[in-house]
């Protein structure tokens, strides 16, 4: 019974998490170069009724990613690693950003609060390119710590320390990073081609520092 529910806990992760990552790459990559083009009568139609239900499944699909999660993390016991543990924390500050940051500035944005829709949309596409950013890495994360990458380092989670730069440099990197999102400046993110090569190059430095010190 165990087993099963196991493995239940680890499709509805996978499950969700491909509701919330397939909406968070809509909106980055199509949503918002379509309203880049779109008519204003087009925009204020779909801003006021096509993203408040897309906004729906991603924020819960957020939501659930992150609770299945929790589940699985503590059902790994002794077997966390280096590379799980840098993934889920940008996996958490990925459903955090969306919670505490993007669903309350697209509500402002939308309209369904009153607020400064200037200051909260810049401040929701911040987030949202930060979440896109963190994509690559947090996934590579999850799969290299169950597919060999992790043990050929040795890494169990008593190995792990702030003394050991391999965990400590891309920890400071990610906190960093998500710092940024909170009162800092969308740099290269600003165009689809920006944020998916930034995605790849995090990937790259975050776990070659990982492997290699």
């Amino acid at each position: 019974m165990g087993e099963l529910i196991d493995f239940l806990f680890r499709w509805g992760h996978g499950l969700f998490g491909i509701t919330w990552i397939g909406l968070l790459y809509y909106f980055n990559f199509v949503q918002g170069e379509y309203f880049k083009e779109a008519t204003a009568d087009a925009k204020a139609d779909a801003t006021a009724k096509l993203a408040p239900r897309a906004l729906w499944w991603f924020r819960w699909g957020a939501m659930f990613t992150f609770l299945t999660g929790l589940y699985l993390l503590h059902m790994l016991g002794g077997g966390i690693n280096q590379y799980i543990v840098l993934g889920a924390l940008m996996g958490i500050f990925m459903f955090l950003n969306v919670w505490l940051i993007i669903w309350p500035a697209q509500k402002i944005v939308c309209g369904i609060e009153e607020g400064d829709k200037a200051a909260a949309g810049p401040k929701a596409l911040l987030a949202s390119r930060t979440n896109t950013l963190f994509s690559g890495p947090m996934l590579y994360g999850m799969f290299a710590s169950k597919h060999g990458l992790a043990a050929a380092d040795g890494g169990g989670f008593a190995g792990i320390a702030f003394s050991d730069m391999g965990f400590l440099i891309p920890l400071i990197i990610i906190l960093a990073i998500e710092a940024n999102a909170i009162m800092g400046k969308i740099g290269p993110m600003q165009t689809v081609n920006g944020v998916i090569h930034s995605s790849l190059g995090l990937t790259a430095v975050i776990f070659a520092l990982v492997h290699f010190l």
